[in-house]
């Protein structure tokens, strides 16, 4: 709702300012976490590096799809991050697929492919594939905390956002816009992008992957229907059908998950 608010902006612009904000909060965040030893947070971040690469590019994937696609198209497509966590896992971390997550990942594209059939024209395709970039980090991120449970991965977000800042500086023509649009770019660089992500990262050090991803799926429900309600985006009927599809897919892998750890405790 906060992006697609922007009066004048272009979407670099939007992610340079989003990102100044962003990169505040995590620098206190730093601060206030290491005080004196601040300048350590950044030692030996390896794994952490390389995370912040690959969020940047979902920060920006993240911008230019609400810019080139509707919001819950955006939204529905973020959601198959438990699925990607779910493939990756399997890949790097050699956790296996059982059939239901093989049938949740059928399900879940089906939902995709009826999604973005209603959506061919040239700007909203490029906006449903950029917002694939979005799930593919953000399940990227998670992975790397996960495998690396014991180094702190906030200072990768601080890395994430200057990237991010630096991609949006040189994408565009200048950076000065509207104080309105400053001050949009503060509530979602500050509030909604820093503390969700910070929140995110800390969680997921002890919380199971999958679960993270299922509590993220409120952001699938009330995304479009804050767009619906401040800014009179009205979705096509098969975007929704498709976006449930998809829902139902994570909360069957999620079910599955949760039965599964019942039964080993």
């Amino acid at each position: 709702m906060i992006v697609k608010s922007f009066e004048g902006s272009t979407l670099w612009q939007i992610l340079f300012w989003r990102s100044v904000f962003f990169i505040i909060v995590v620098l206190i965040f730093l601060i206030i976490s290491y005080k004196q030893n601040f300048i350590s947070a950044f030692y030996k971040r390896g794994p952490g590096l390389i995370g912040g690469i690959i969020l940047a590019c979902g920060f920006s994937g993240y911008v230019f799809a609400m810019y080139n696609t509707t919001v819950a198209n955006t939204n529905f497509i973020i959601q198959t991050q438990t699925l990607f966590l779910a493939i990756f896992g399997y890949i790097f971390l050699k956790e296996k697929i059982n059939l239901i997550t093989l049938t949740s990942i059928v399900l879940a594209i089906s939902g995709i492919i009826l999604m973005v059939g209603s959506s061919l024209t040239v700007g909203q395709m490029s906006g449903n594939i950029a917002a694939f970039i979005m799930p593919i980090s953000f399940a990227t991120l998670i992975l790397i905390v996960r495998k690396f449970p014991s180094v702190d991965m906030v200072p990768l977000q601080f890395i994430a956002g200057v990237i991010a800042l630096i991609i949006g500086y040189f994408m565009s023509k200048t950076i000065f816009i509207s104080l309105n649009d400053i001050f949009l770019g503060f509530l979602a660089g500050f509030f909604q992008l820093g503390f969700g992500f910070i929140f995110i990262t800390i969680g997921a050090r002890s919380t199971p992957s999958a679960l993270v991803g299922i509590i993220m799926l409120s952001e699938a429900v009330l995304g479009p229907f804050w767009a619906w309600m401040f800014i009179n985006e009205n979705p096509p009927t098969s975007v929704l059908i498709g976006g449930l599809i998809v829902i139902f897919a994570v909360l069957i892998q999620f079910l599955s998950l949760m039965k599964k750890k019942s039964a080993t405790n």
